[in-house]
């Protein structure tokens, strides 16, 4: 099983860490860098260990492990691929691919306010989400309020057409669809008729106090300086608040200071609140999300004026 069919699994592990395996069926023999080589063992007596506890391994547990291994050499597997899985519904099982999923769940644990910031695809809204229905099912919150800020692209409300809710629903339907991948449709539809659910506009959280609440900011990079301090000073007794957001898709007119950038330098030593930090080895979409995100960090490095080199494979 650690092996993979065919030898997969050691393949895998070679070229990620840049080694040579050989094997006679019951033996490794690595070669290469020494630190590499120290990798390679790291990642194979860990998974050796989950194996002998009763874990089927995956093909892609085994890349997983090794991505993991390398962004910390302290990493326990066993945190990723055995611990106790986030529940937010009795049939439903979430756990960490990352470190820093990792870190930012434990920080939702640990903190009253968290802000959750990198690019897309890194899992910072479908965790919180997560944890939002996790804390409401174990009734240590009694309410979820998902909000956002409806502005995006330039758009302005009132060219879209519809009522009041229907022009701002586009807007709240990434919340919609990770809460429905969380709870059955008929249990959300009924918590959203009753208000223990809400999903709303950012502006809809004026002059309320929110208690014993878990609410979450998604997109927060596109509230405006003013409507951050109204969100984060909503917060009532026994409520948390996780606010996600990527610094690098502000959508605000120019001149207008991002309500995030600014959040994060505000409150930054201040007791209860964390600040997890996502990158592109945390995207957990298809594989090639990732290397966009990596693309697009590497240009805007070196300015846009950077040539941009093609190839055709014809």
């Amino acid at each position: 099983m650690l092996f993979g069919s065919y030898d997969e699994n050691l393949k895998n592990l070679e070229h990620f860490f840049g080694v040579q395996i050989r094997t006679d069926g019951s033996h490794l023999l690595v070669s290469g860098e020494p630190g590499r080589v120290a990798s390679v063992e790291r990642v194979v007596t860990q998974l050796s260990t989950v194996i002998q506890e009763g874990y089927q391994l995956s093909k892609d547990d085994v890349q997983r492990a090794a991505q993991l291994t390398s962004e910390d050499a302290s990493v326990d597997l066993r945190d990723y691929l055995i611990r106790s899985p986030l529940r937010p519904a009795p049939q439903r099982e979430i756990r960490p691919k990352t470190v820093n999923q990792r870190r930012y769940l434990s920080a939702i644990e640990r903190h009253d306010i968290v802000l959750g910031v990198g690019p897309a695809g890194t899992g910072k809204t479908y965790l919180a989400m997560a944890e939002a229905v996790a804390f409401l099912t174990s009734k240590r919150i009694s309410r979820i309020i998902l909000a956002r800020p409806a502005v995006e692209a330039g758009e302005k409300l009132g060219f879209l057409p519809g009522d009041l809710q229907e022009k701002v629903n586009p807007y709240l339907r990434p919340l919609y669809d990770a809460l429905y991948d969380m709870l059955d449709a008929e249990r959300v539809n009924r918590l959203l008729d009753r208000g223990v659910i809400e999903i709303a506009p950012i502006a809809f959280m004026r002059g309320r106090t929110l208690n014993d609440a878990f609410v979450i900011l998604d997109e927060a990079q596109n509230t405006t300086s003013e409507q951050m301090k109204m969100f984060l000073t909503r917060l009532g007794f026994g409520s948390k608040a996780v606010i996600t957001g990527d610094v690098t898709q502000i959508d605000l007119p120019a001149g207008r200071v991002s309500g995030l950038v600014e959040a994060i330098k505000v409150m930054q030593g201040i007791d209860g609140v964390a600040h997890v930090q996502f990158n592109d080895r945390d995207v957990v979409r298809h594989p090639l999300v990732q290397a966009i995100v990596k693309a697009y960090e590497v240009f805007s490095s070196h300015g846009s004026s950077t040539a941009v080199h093609t190839t055709n494979d014809d």
